[in-house]
This record gives C-alpha cells, structure tokens and sequence, in this order.
C-alpha cells in the first residue's frame, strides 16, 4: 500500500481516527507552525478517543536516538497505548536515520508516532526515505497566499458551526492580518457570539472593524469610488484613534495597484482566471468592476503618482502627514469620473 498525504490547509481536514494514526507514523511537514500544531493536538486527540488512560511524550529530533524512542514507545504500567511527539525532525542526527526508517517500516500496533519537520531544505533526504514508508501518512501545512486567507476563514467558520461571507471573510483578514492563529480565533469568536447567524460585514465590523488594517482600507475604498466626504470622514477616525499613517498610504497603494491590473486585464475573461490575473479572491472583483466606472488610463497613473507622493512625505519627506493624507483622499477621490 503506498504512503498516504494529504493537505491541511487552507480547508481545516476532518479530524483524523484512531484507525488513522496509531500503528502508523503521521508525518507533519511545512512552514505553517500554527497548522503542523493543529494536526499534532488532532493525533493526541484521536488517541486519546481510543484510549482515555494513553501515554503521551514529547522528544526533539536532536536528542532522538533508538534507545530513547523505544523507551518512549515502549508500554508503561498504565497504558499500552501510547503517543510520541518527534519535533524539528531537520535535526535528526544522522546516525539516528536508519534506526528510525526501521522502526516507520514496522510500527508498534498501539503507538501513534508524530514527526514534525518545519520546512527548508535541511533534512530533506530524510523526508523523501520517509515518504516511500507504506505505514507513513503525510500531512502537508504549505504556507498560505494572501489570497488564500479568506478561504482559511470560511473554512475555520464551517469547521465551527457557522457560515461567513465572502466579503465578510476578506474584510476580517484586513482587520485581523496574516497570522492564522489570530485568525482562527476570531473566527471562533465570531460563530461564538453570533451563533445560527450568517457572519456578514457587519458582524465582522462590530469587533474588528476598528483594527487599523481594516479603517485604512475603508478610507482608500470611499477614496477610490469618489466618496469624498466619507473617506475624509473615515481618515480622521483612523488618525484619531493611532492608526499609522504607512497603513493608509499602503491600502491606497494596494487599491490602485488591483484597479489598474483590473482595468488592463484581457477582455472576456471567466471570473475566476480575472481573479486570479487582477490578484484578488473572486468577490473583490464586483468591488473593482464598480469602481473602474469612473477610470480611466491617465487618471490612474495620477493616482498612482499621487499614492507614491503621499507615501513619501508620511514617510519623513515631509511635515504635516494628517495634511499630506487629507490631500491624498482629496486628489484620489476628484481623479474619479474626472
């Protein structure tokens, strides 16, 4: 039977069974330390389903020898069931290697073995021996794409209980950032506290709306559909309660740069290869589509000057940043329909 893999991102996998990890070696490989944590807490889980009263260990790859894993595998007093925790496998010794590729061959029937590896380059001769184990099951956590955040969200969502949308999902990474244990929990959060409710904008904004990721981007949206008085009106919310003068500079710059892939991408193009060209997850592109209505080529590359001036005098080449910012929203927000 050859090795099994799978993903664990950016759709959160079914829980594994105890059937699924004890007498085999579950293999966590990536970058996503929050995700190769996740299927190590969802081992012990299924361990602990099978057996209440089961063992558990934790060892790094650098101290593991064959005399120490068999003492760590080896049935106690207590329990003949047991789960060992192999961190930073990188680290492996070499010497270690061959003991260890035995023992994958035949694993103990009552022992569910955890390999965490946490990406790179080194120890990668170990991986591929590993992979070609019939008892090796892989479970991959690559590192996520910006775009493919708000699809970790709804996941998260679903996983819990609850349903979000789309824009709903985009707007809490905004607010929340890329730092998926964040993102997890405010997802929990929110099927928490609206519970049997479809998470919306609103929802979203009722917590995080005031994080300044999400504020800076409310301002360059209203900017860029000509929204003059609201923009100026979100700008000096944003300023009034610190939000860094870098983060509006930065949302108009992420603004212009997909309303100008937008408006020069290829005609006739199906929704998801647009979305995929402009760079923005499918539901952004309504937003766009709205807002180029009233661009054109000439006054894009205004903006785009006009976004890289007010970039550079908040960023100390000139005085008044509030000024510098309240004239950015100005130009944006006039360049529209002109």
């Amino acid at each position: 039977m050859p090795p099994r893999s799978r993903s664990s991102a950016p759709a959160a996998p079914r829980p594994p069974s105890p059937a699924d990890v004890l007498g085999r070696v579950t293999l966590v490989t990536g970058k996503e330390e929050f995700l190769n944590e996740r299927t190590v807490v969802g081992v012990r889980a299924a361990v602990r389903k099978h057996d209440a009263e089961a063992e558990f260990s934790d060892a790094a790859a650098a101290d593991l020898t064959m005399a120490t894993l068999g003492e760590m595998a080896a049935p106690s007093l207590f329990s003949t069931t047991r789960c060992v925790v192999v961190r930073a496998l990188e680290n492996l010794p070499e010497e270690s290697v061959a003991g260890l590729l035995e023992y994958a061959a035949a694993p103990a029937e009552d022992v569910a073995l955890v390999l965490v590896h946490g990406g790179g380059q080194k120890g990668t001769g170990t991986l591929a021996k590993l992979r070609k184990v019939a008892s090796v099951t892989e479970v991959k956590s690559a590192e996520l794409k910006a775009h493919e955040l708000p699809r970790f969200v709804a996941a998260e969502v679903r996983s819990a209980g609850g349903s979000i949308d789309e824009e709903a999902a985009e707007v809490l990474v905004q607010a929340v950032g890329n730092d998926l244990r964040s993102l997890a929990a405010a997802a929990d959060q929110l099927v928490s506290d609206f519970t049997g409710r479809r998470i919306g904008t609103a929802e979203v904004g009722r917590y995080f709306g005031g994080r300044a990721e999400a504020t800076s981007f409310a301002v360059a949206d209203h900017a860029f559909f000509g929204r003059q008085a609201r923009a100026l009106e979100e700008l000096r919310w944003a300023l009034d309660t610190g939000t860094a003068a870098v983060l509006v500079t930065s949302a108009f710059a992420s603004s212009a740069r997909g309303l100008a892939r937008f408006v020069s991408a290829p005609r006739g193009m199906r929704e998801a290869d647009l979305a995929r060209e402009v760079g923005v997850p499918p539901w952004k592109l309504r937003t766009l589509r709205d807002q180029s209505r009233g661009w054109d080529d000439q006054a894009l590359r205004d903006a785009i000057r006009a976004v890289a001036r007010a970039d550079s005098e908040v960023k100390g080449a000139g005085g008044d940043v509030a000024y510098s910012l309240e004239r950015l929203v100005l130009t944006i927000a006039g360049l529209r329909g002109r």
